[in-house]
């Protein structure tokens, strides 16, 4: 049995803690400062996450690599299993043209270029992400502007950053859930907490998304479509996270800004051309303002229909119940790895949700998507393999990044700096979202985020005074803002546009944003902790 030592380097937890930011710190610097592409980086950040588990925290090199094969395959399921499918879907609409019928829908909407981004990246996109998740957003939200004649960097930087509001309660709520199991606090308290901050982020994002359209312009004249579609949306989120169902509180919000955003005359009104030729500098499609049968229209937006239609009725207790019948447990070879504390840690075990797991409801979605579409057979399951093919990279990327996130994790590096911020004390509530943030940044996902710091949070909150429902809610809530920055979403959003190697490029585009709204989310979560705030927290 190996066990986790908290200070293994010279006896010392800060020393001990800086060495194990060591592969976090590789991974960003070649993605940012050297450019290297992110599959590469995550590679060699893995190699640098295994070396300091073998020498620095002594973890014997068999069950280091172990845990690394662990985190790889759970890159793989649920993670990518889910993207694949998710993608899956979208290639069938393209193949069948039923996507170019959804994009001029959208874009007879509103011909302004902001109110498009408003729309597609930050509705649609929230839309997604409850569905799917996990880069689904990016990816489809992405080529949507960049058809609507959006360039395909500012694309990209608008679809990253509306990507943050509504991921905490993605994939069905994935990440709440997960981070209840780890904690063991009630669902429904962590969830009304994480309600309770995230929407905040909602009013600022789509007034974010205007101001990255078009400068000071696209704020002083889309100000107020965005605000009511900001406020929609949180309220949205707010009301279904706190009282009705934290898996359904990303569809009623996405739907709720939606509807305030075509309610609001203002978004509506024709643009300017002189806004038009200022804003879209990429190549426009032809076919805008093609006419489309209604019947074609409803097929068109059948798909994400369908995957509403079967993720509702997943949640339906017995159904749940009967779909999680089928989940497999297995004790992973060559790792036996106990805590600090002498008891063995749940990454001995692997769980493999085979039916219930998100992908394979989308997979299901998508089945009938092609029923629906009429794509034969054949052709659907040569999509597949296609998408598979175009996401080889993203799968490396993903599956190198949640070995270094796993080895770490088992390893005690995780377990280490969470020891070391949390003796910050009274400034662990400013620091709590920061940990979430990290989380994410590396692990590119807010489930795994909450896995890796969810329990720690807890315990240090404890140890501090401080509530254990407000640092949990804080590490998913600051981890939502590491989701731009992740290597996989970056890549994902590269692949999408025709941009691929050049995320460092993109990342240091939206790196200012994410440390902007992180510094917003700890000031929310110091104000929630002191009676300033106190009386938002249920």
């Amino acid at each position: 049995m190996y066990v986790q030592q908290l200070e293994p380097v010279a006896g010392s937890l800060g020393l001990s803690a800086l060495v194990a930011t060591l592969p976090l710190v590789t991974v960003l610097v070649l993605l940012g400062g050297v450019r290297l592409k992110a599959h590469l980086a995550g590679l060699i950040g893995l190699l640098t996450a295994v070396l300091v588990a073998w020498l620095a925290f002594r973890m014997p090199l068999g069950q280091t690599l172990s845990s690394a094969a662990q985190g790889a395959a759970f890159g793989l399921f649920p993670i990518m299993w889910i993207v694949v499918n998710a993608l899956w879907v979208y290639r069938m609409t393209v193949r069948t043209r039923h996507f170019d019928i959804l994009r001029r829908s959208f874009g007879r909407l509103s011909d302004d270029p902001r109110i498009q981004a408003l729309v597609v990246a930050f509705c649609f996109g929230a839309l997604l992400e409850a569905l799917a998740g996990f880069g689904a957003p990016v990816a489809i939200c992405s080529v949507m502007l960049v058809a609507l004649g959006f360039e395909p960097v500012k694309a990209a930087v608008v679809a990253l950053v509306a990507n943050t509001a509504p991921v905490a309660f993605g994939a069905m709520g994935t990440p709440v859930v997960t981070l209840a199991q780890v904690t063991e606090l009630p669902l429904d308290t962590v969830a009304s907490v994480v309600g309770r901050q995230t929407p905040l982020l909602a009013l600022v994002v789509p007034l974010l998304l205007v101001w990255l359209v078009d400068g000071r312009r696209g704020l002083r004249e889309t100000w107020v479509p965005a605000l009511a579609c900001g406020f929609a949306f949180a309220v949205g989120q707010f009301v279904a996270s706190n009282y009705v169902s934290a898996q359904l509180a990303d569809i009623g919000a996405a739907l709720l800004g939606a509807g305030a955003l075509v309610a609001v005359p203002h978004a509506r009104r024709p643009a300017a051309e002189p806004v038009r030729a200022a804003v879209l500098t990429g190549v426009r499609s032809d076919d805008l303002d093609e006419q489309d049968p209604p019947r074609e229209v409803l097929r068109a937006y059948a798909p994400y229909a369908l995957i509403v239609a079967v993720f509702s009725v997943a949640q339906i207790p017995v159904v749940k119940d009967w779909l999680a019948g089928a989940t497999r447990t297995y004790d992973w070879p060559f790792l036996d790895v106990a805590g600090p504390d002498g008891d063995p840690v749940g990454g001995n075990v692997f769980t493999w949700p085979i039916v219930s797991t998100g992908g394979t409801l989308v997979l299901l979605a998508g089945v009938c998507t092609a029923v629906v579409l009429g794509v034969h057979a054949r052709v659907a399951v040569r999509e597949w393999a296609a998408t598979v093919h175009e996401l080889r990279f993203a799968i490396l990327t993903v599956t190198s990044v949640l070995a270094l996130a796993y080895v770490m994790n088992l390893s005690g590096q995780a377990a280490t700096i969470g020891h070391f911020v949390a003796a910050a004390g009274a400034g662990l509530a400013f620091l709590s979202p920061v940990l979430g943030w990290f989380g994410v940044a590396v692990s590119g996902s807010d489930t795994s985020a909450n896995a890796l710091f969810g329990a720690l949070q807890v315990s240090a909150a404890r140890e501090s005074g401080l509530s254990p429902e407000l640092l949990a809610a804080a590490n998913s809530s600051g981890g939502v803002l590491g989701k731009m920055i992740s290597p996989q979403n970056l890549t994902i959003a590269c692949a999408a546009v025709g941009l691929a190697g050049r995320e460092g490029d993109l990342l240091r585009k939206v790196l200012p944003w994410s440390l902007g709204l992180l510094l917003v989310m700890c000031l929310i979560v110091v104000g929630q902790s002191t009676p300033v705030l106190e009386w938002m927290l249920p």
